[in-house]
């Protein structure tokens, strides 16, 4: 591996520790190089909190080493007053001679700004090192900034007969999926930053939808019930979680629970009012109906479905999803296949 990469792959390993933490900002990593030894490193580890670059200058005890040190980032050096100070001036004022960056921020108030302000300022810069990983780390970050919506994460489990039910309604889950893959569900919440379902499925199920398995925060609920038809009672109505009600009649708060009344309750309309919300990402766990309409209008970026070693004698079929598979893996007793939107 050549040194350029050996390091950025050190800057992934680093900015992966911030994972679940950050949203809706990025997750970056950075270690500072001196005679090719690691004589720094940082990450982003919370939102409002310093940035990968600041923590990693920040480990240095002696500060007079950095002019003549190399720092790495994998994210561009921000270059805009936000919650810190601009990351650029910040590696400026310590008159690094070199930084070498992972991918370019498609964020408009930084956008290839960064970048300029340190070649401005006599700065080598190296971009593109290990960029497609880069680009993978935060890819939810990257759509958001890119497609204007949030990254859409699409799941299910089916039988082997491809339904995703038994037809039942009685408030309680008909297991299709064994419990480790159950857990591996709960690690997926904790990757985004909303969940989503439709009426039904907690008319059927009474899902929490939050990450008791694993440690991780919570996402935001969000379930469609146009007329306002689910009881209050519901395990989605607690406090565990903010739920976002989606409906055709009214705007409230009524504690942890907003309720949020949209003109149309379409794929589009849904995405766009996450997106005003900030939102940069969601795992929609609904029923075939609910995935269906996202699958339809070609609004999913990810989707995972998970064939469990069972079959119903009836119920409802699974979704149809015809888009390239990236990767089928068996999973404890289970088999889980990748698909991405291309």
């Amino acid at each position: 591996m050549l040194s350029h990469e050996k390091y950025m792959h050190r800057c992934l390993q680093l900015a992966k520790i911030g994972q679940s933490k950050v949203a809706p900002n990025p997750m970056v990593g950075t270690v500072i190089v001196l005679d090719e030894k690691i004589i720094g490193e940082g990450y982003h580890q919370e939102f409002g909190g310093a940035h990968a670059e600041v923590n990693a200058i920040n480990s240095v005890e002696d500060k007079s080493l950095l002019a003549y040190a190399t720092i790495y980032v994998s994210l561009e050096p921000c270059a805009h007053f936000g919650k810190t100070p601009p990351c650029a001036n910040l590696i400026v004022e310590h008159r690094f001679k070199k930084v070498v960056i992972g991918s370019r921020d498609p964020y408009s108030e930084v956008d290839g700004k960064g970048i300029k302000i340190l070649r401005e300022n006599g700065i080598e810069v190296i971009s593109g090192i290990l960029e497609n990983e880069c680009n993978e780390l935060n890819k939810r970050f990257f759509t958001f900034h890119q497609k204007i919506r949030p990254f859409v994460f699409l799941k299910w489990a089916e039988t082997t007969n491809g339904l995703i039910d038994n037809g039942g309604n009685s408030g309680e889950v008909t297991w299709i999926s064994c419990k480790e893959t159950q857990s591996l569900v709960h690690l997926w919440r904790s990757e985004n930053q909303a969940v989503l379902v439709g009426r039904r499925t907690v008319e059927n199920d009474n899902p929490s939808l939050t990450v008791r398995e694993v440690t991780g925060k919570n996402p935001v609920r969000v379930v469609i019930d146009s007329q306002l038809k689910l009881d209050n009672s519901l395990r989605i109505f607690d406090d565990n979680a903010p739920t976002i009600i989606l409906n055709s009649l009214k705007n409230s708060q009524e504690g942890s629970n907003e309720f949020v009344k949209l003109k149309d309750l379409n794929p589009a309309s849904i995405l766009h009012e996450l997106y005003v919300r900030n939102i940069q990402s969601v795992l929609i766990e609904g029923g075939t109906a609910t995935l269906q309409s996202f699958i339809d209008k070609g609004l999913w970026d990810e989707a995972k479905k998970i064939t469990g070693m069972h079959s119903f004698a009836s119920g409802t079929k699974a979704p149809v999803i015809n888009s390239k598979i990236i990767h089928t893996e068996s999973f404890f007793n289970d088999e889980i296949t990748t698909y991405i939107n291309q």
